[in-house]
């Protein structure tokens, strides 16, 4: 195997990355050597339709099933088709394997989607169509059709963090993560460095975006039984994405947690005197103080986080325009570039 060099990728100059027109999807994949081929070809199709410049991008992101070979045999049965297989030695992430495929990307617009044929992607043109019509920096693709089929176990708990993701966004949001979105580059780098490698990446770009004041615009489509196992795990996962939300909400708009919290231990105070003045027939004053001192220095520090949010770039903000060069990226065979990391 080679090693690619500094200059082996022809849309690298150093840090600097060239954008080019057209679109380069991208498809994570774990374990879904049953349905990454007709999903590829209905890639194929859909695009070719189009008529303009695109690549798909696989990242296999540790497969322990044939899912490597697979795509390795489309992409030889099939070499008039601008696929290109990326590899992760070990299972990182579907978030990691997102990033994977932006660092490689070859075109400013993206477009991601699952290889497990949940999604309608011949909805994809019409998704394209309302981003480059301006009217919004990201376009979802909201599971509210008339076909969506999410399994019942998952349905509470995707209603509850929903409706903590709205109060931390402003507004009401159709599907939080959804996995058939389109985007431009240069607005996913901006969050690039908080984005998570886990399930959460298409949350945490959402809620990224909608507290900074982009625009997000959601297309209504069905969402369709998946093809082999799904790799969800509903309790580890359902816990995992409420501290992400809460983690984005001190991130991103921090008072919209403390001053909510805040005026709850003020109440508390109020009513925990009023009941020790009419019930115990003594006001329970250093207790009543404890509480509302309390409410006080919650709030104190909320406005203190939401003056250094404002203050101070963030993160996300510093890393708008910069483009780190993959490391340790090894050639795993060559149809167009398709590379092992």
């Amino acid at each position: 195997m080679e090693m690619d060099g500094p200059a082996a990728h022809p849309l690298y100059d150093g840090l600097n990355f060239a954008p080019a027109s057209g679109v380069s999807m991208i498809l994570p994949a774990y374990d879904e050597e049953q349905g990454i081929g007709p999903v590829l070809d209905q890639l194929h199709t859909v695009m070719a339709q189009t008529g303009r410049p695109y690549e798909i991008l696989v990242v296999d992101d540790g497969s322990r099933d044939g899912t490597a070979e697979a795509v390795l045999r489309y992409i030889a049965a099939n070499p008039s088709h601008p696929v290109i297989a990326l590899h992760h030695h070990a299972n990182r992430g579907y978030g990691a394997a997102i990033k994977t495929g932006i660092r490689h990307a070859r075109y400013d617009i993206l477009c991601i989607t699952d290889a497990d044929g949940t999604y309608p992607n011949e909805r994809i043109p019409d998704l394209l169509a309302r981003l480059e019509e301006g009217r919004a920096d990201m376009v979802v693709g909201a599971r509210t059709g008339n076909h969506v089929r999410i399994p019942p176990l998952r349905r509470p708990a995707k209603w509850a963090i929903g409706q903590l993701a709205n109060l931390v966004a402003g507004g009401k949001i159709p599907d939080l993560n959804s996995g058939l979105r389109i985007f431009r580059r240069d607005v996913a780098m901006e969050f690039f460095d908080i984005l998570p490698d886990g399930f959460s990446f298409t949350t945490t770009i959402t809620l990224g975006m909608l507290t900074n004041g982009y625009l997000v615009e959601y297309a209504p489509i069905d969402y369709h039984a998946r093809v082999g196992k799904s790799k969800i795990r509903p309790i580890h996962d359902t816990l995992n994405f409420i501290q992400l939300i809460l983690r984005i909400a001190l991130y991103f708009a921090p008072l919209k947690l403390f001053l909510p919290l805040s005026l709850l231990l003020v109440v508390l105070g109020l009513v925990w005197g009023i009941f020790s003045i009419t019930i115990l027939d003594e006001l329970a004053d250093v207790s009543t103080l404890i509480i509302e001192m309390a409410a006080v220095q919650i709030a104190v520090i909320g406005l203190l986080a939401e003056l250094i949010n404002r203050r101070f770039p963030s993160q996300a903000r510093l890393a708008r325009s910069r483009l780190e060069r993959p490391e340790h990226v090894t050639a795993l065979q060559s149809n167009d570039h398709n590379r092992e990391l």
